[in-house]
This record gives structure tokens, sequence and C-alpha cells, in this order.
């Protein structure tokens, strides 16, 4: 008989296994995301913004093409991934495939039809590439689990597994959940593109306490990805948020160090050096060995330092069409002041609050003695 507690840990293993695949999801999708967005702003900002489509075979067209071919393939990239994380090298094809497939406007019209609901040319966006993903994983990987005839194995994860997986799954993935996801991403696409004044600043403070929360884990990568794929949407406030939000911590902690060392051991010197040029590049790992050596004060400062940076960044406008570069891409900000603003603000907060928290190293050391003598 299963017990209770037995239930609860097979319940914790298979999230943690179902938490690890779609992070390796989102590890293979950044690069496509990184070259995407980088292309698709540097189109911008060579041709003009609302025509540069239009102006075929300039530079900036080109460059606008690739970054929006980037864009696209990126949610695709997410769900044949997350699949083959389940299921290795069979998931991968299948994956992708469904993914694909519940992006095109035509599918999922027609299958709106056929089911009585009006898509309207919506696409499942990457809520439905994960799902996606993830059913063409464990299918996969149940059939990987297939006693077959020997004659048949060498067949069966180049093209018996991918093929059945694919034609088993592309009922339920169009019709069942790619309109009913497809619609759910279109009203939330269309709400964040409405979103201004305290709405918005609500939106930036959630976005940036996440990005701080556990330092580039799996929170802070839910935050990063909401933040890439609005850029595919044409919605850039929440990426700007986020990337500011992300060069907070170490920065904040960095300052914090320089203006108190007396709070801290001479040994997170380096850390503290090594904290600059990280926070400026968008690495918000940086912050890491700090929240490490004290987290009660440390988390906690960094989250509201982020939390505030990501409201003033969603308060003031300030948006960001490149996913990652930290300040080598603020030129591409609509407001650049605005962007360094926010950064400084978050900063400022930061290591404003985890100073005020800290006592001097000397006085916590002696503290930490006289307690181990004490027992």
């Amino acid at each position: 008989m299963v017990t209770k507690d037995q239930t609860e840990q097979r319940l914790q293993t298979h999230l943690t296994s179902v938490k690890e695949d779609l992070m390796t999801g989102v590890s293979y999708m950044i690069p496509f995301v990184t070259i995407g967005g980088i292309f698709l702003a540097l189109g911008f900002m060579i041709g003009d913004t609302q025509e540069v489509f239009d102006q075929t075979g300039t530079l900036g067209w080109y460059f606008a093409q690739i970054g929006s071919l980037g864009l696209t393939i990126m949610i695709p990239i997410l769900g044949g991934y997350i699949a083959y994380a389940i299921a290795d090298k069979p998931g991968l094809a299948p994956g992708f495939i469904l993914a694909y497939t519940i992006q095109q406007p035509g599918i999922i019209d027609a299958a709106g039809a056929t089911v009585g609901i009006a898509a309207d040319g919506a696409v499942a966006g990457f809520l439905g590439a994960i799902v996606a993903g993830l059913l063409a994983g464990y299918v996969a990987r149940w059939m990987k689990g297939w006693s077959v005839p020997s004659f048949v194995k060498p067949m069966m994860p180049i093209l018996v597994i991918p093929v059945l997986t694919t034609a088993l799954l592309i009922p339920v993935v169009v019709f069942a959940l790619g309109v009913p996801i497809a619609l759910v991403d279109s009203a939330l696409t269309s709400t964040l593109e409405g979103m201004r004044g305290a709405n918005a600043v609500v939106l930036g403070l959630i976005l940036g306490g996440m990005m701080a929360f556990d330092m580039g884990g799996p929170v802070n990568k839910v935050a990063y990805v909401f933040g890439t794929v609005l850029v595919a949407d044409g919605i850039y406030g929440p990426m700007a948020a986020v990337m500011i939000a992300g060069m907070t911590p170490p920065l904040g902690l960095a300052l914090s160090y320089f203006i108190a060392p007396q709070k801290y051991p001479e040994e997170m010197r380096e850390s503290a050096v090594a904290a600059v040029p990280m926070g400026f590049s968008f690495i918000t790992e940086g912050a890491i060995p700090f929240a490490a050596a004290d987290p009660l004060r440390v988390i906690p400062s960094i989250i509201v330092g982020s939390a505030t940076a990501g409201a003033a960044a969603m308060g003031l406008g300030v948006t960001m069409p490149a996913p990652h570069g930290g300040v080598f891409v603020m030129i591409l900000s609509s407001s650049i002041l605005g962007f360094l603003g926010c950064i400084v603000l978050g900063s400022l907060v930061t290591a404003a609050m985890v100073t005020l928290l800290k006592s001097d190293h000397a006085e916590e050391t002696e503290s930490t003695t006289t307690t181990g003598s004490t027992a």
C-alpha cells in the first residue's frame, strides 16, 4: 500500500522532473531569442521602425527579416527541446512540429471553425509550445518502452516513434488544445498591450521581484521567458523591466560592498568586483555569492530593489526590443536615460536596504563566536 508520504514524494519528484525539462527547453531557446531580438532591434535602428519590413533589399530589411525568423522559430525550439529532454532524440521532431503547427493562424482558424470556435487569427504561443512539448515527450518516451521485433528496433527512434507520436497527437494538440490555448494567449497579449499606468507598474513590480527571487533559477527564467516571448509580439515594455531588474541585484550588492566594506568579509571583495561587469551584462547570477553568504538579508533586499526598478521601468514606458545584452544594447531602448535611471534607482534601493540590514562583519563574527561558546 502506498503511503501519503510516498505519494507526496513521487509527486515532488515528478514536478522537479517537469521543471528540469522546461528549463532544458528554455536553455536551448535563449540563443534563438538573443539572435532574433538583437537583429530585429538592429533592423529597427538602421531603418524606420514602422516601415522597415516594406524597405525590401535594404540593410535594415535584411536584419529585420533575420530577427523575425529567429523570434518565429524560438517557440517551436522551446517545444522541441522540452520533448527532447523527456524522450531524447525520438521526441525532438514531434515536439518541434507540434509546437510549430499551432503557431500557424490558418491551421488554428480552420480548427476553430471545425469545433465551432472563432479563433480570429490567434496562435497558441509559448503556452501551446510547452503543452505540445510535454505531450510529445511523454508519448515518445512511452513508445520507446515498446517491445518490438529486432528488425524494427533500428527504425524506432528515427521513423516509427516520431511519425506515430506526431500522428497520434496532432488531433489532440490542434483541435482540443491549440484553439483554447491560442485564445488565452491572444487575450493575454491584448491585455498586456493595453496596460497603462498603475497596471503596468504592478506588472513591472511582479516581474522585477521574480527576476531577483532566485537569481537565474526557475522563477527568474519564468519572468525572462515571459518578457522574451512578448518581444516576438512587438511588446517591448516587459522585456525592459525584466532586463533592468535582472541587472540590479549584482550592481546593488557590489555598491553596498564598496560603500560599506566593513559589513562584509574580506573574501567578498572578489565577488563584488566580478559582480559589476556581470550586472552590466545582465547576468543576475553575479548576486549569488552574496545571497549564499547571507540569504536572510540579501534576498529580501534584492527583491525590493529589482521590484522597484521593474515598476519604474514599466511606469515610465521604457522599452527594450533586444532580449539580452544589458547596457551594451541600451541604445536600442526607447529611452536611454530612463533605462539607466531605472538601473541606478534599483541598485541604490538594493544597496541601501542590504547595508542597513547588515551589521559590521566583526560584530557578526563576535556574536556568532559568543553564541557558539555559550552553547
